[in-house]
């Protein structure tokens, strides 16, 4: 376990070393890697550095959240007892975004509690491209004095650039507009987005927009790419309309067992995402955007 200074330290786990490492160097932080132990009943043991600085960061993306949701709790709440006066996580994905109302009668609001629960733990959360559709910012999600929600959109569009010419972007679903607008823009890009008609988690129905697509370069672009099923079914419907190639752009390459080959055999050639998840299609970090973001944040300590 790393020493700590006097500028601040951030925090990781052991499978988030790299990127957590390289935002500490950018940022002018030591590294401390956080131990764990786990118990034959599943339960864990944390160990941090003895002593804090006043300024603290915890880098834990969450992915596969429940147990990690565990670990952020037992991480920040020590912290604190050991020396942090500001604690700041960035979480590259957050989970439990997707719920923000009750679909049906009972039925949790995970984006209210899980956003809460962070909310207590931290005094700054930055994130890239949460899921939010119905609520306007991540601070109403997130209630913290900084709540900092970046984008990969525009470093994916950047890479784009360099890899296809005049492209035609568009997102999957009606959701996806906010990052394909974005991404267009800085271009000058042609985009638009396709109609989804979610039937299941694993069936969905992908209707085309009524821009023209044959002989285009179309990228497909998203926040978040998990089952594959729906980029899946719109490439099938791009090709069929005579697209020159389809790619894939996403932030969050998630990406269950099984969803590459199933992208793939879609028609799809390449796969870009940013590395917020650690995934063989990372093609641009978020490093420098996290960096900018730490420090600018007004901590209001000595």
């Amino acid at each position: 376990m790393n020493n700590t200074n006097g500028q601040g330290t951030l925090l990781c786990f052991e499978d988030e070393e790299g990127i957590a490492r390289a935002a500490a160097e950018a940022a002018g932080y030591s590294l401390a890697v956080i131990e764990r132990h786990r118990f034959p009943d599943g339960e864990m043991r944390l160990r941090l550095p003895a002593d804090l600085p006043a300024r603290v960061v915890l880098w834990r993306g969450l992915q596969q959240p429940n147990e990690k949701l565990v670990e952020v709790l037992l991480a920040a709440q020590t912290a604190r007892t050991l020396g942090a006066r500001h604690l700041t996580l960035v979480s590259p994905y957050l989970a439990y975004m997707r719920q923000d109302i009750a679909f049906n009668p009972g039925e949790a609001i995970s984006q209210r509690i899980v956003g809460g629960f962070l909310a207590g733990l931290f005094d700054a959360i930055i994130t890239m491209d949460p899921h939010l559709h119905r609520v306007a910012t991540l601070h109403e999600a997130m209630p913290v004095k900084d709540a900092i929600a970046l984008s990969g959109a525009p470093l994916l569009a950047d890479h784009i650039a360099s890899q296809r010419r005049q492209p035609l972007l568009m997102g999957p679903d009606e959701e996806a507009m906010q990052w394909v607008a974005l991404a267009a823009k800085r271009h000058g890009w042609d985009h638009a987005v396709c109609r989804k008609t979610r039937h299941g988690d694993r069936d969905v129905d992908i209707e085309l927009p009524g821009l023209p697509v044959a002989g285009r370069a179309v990228v497909l672009m998203d926040d978040v790419a998990s089952s594959g099923h729906t980029l899946a079914r719109a490439a099938v419907k791009l090709r069929a309309a005579g697209a020159a190639s389809v790619d894939v752009a996403v932030t969050h390459a998630l990406f269950a067992q099984g969803a590459v080959q199933l992208v793939r055999g879609s028609g799809v050639g390449e796969i870009w995402s940013t590395d917020c998840i650690s995934h063989p299609s990372n093609a641009v970090s978020i490093v420098p955007e996290v960096v900018r973001s730490l420090q600018g944040l007004d901590i209001g300590i000595g």
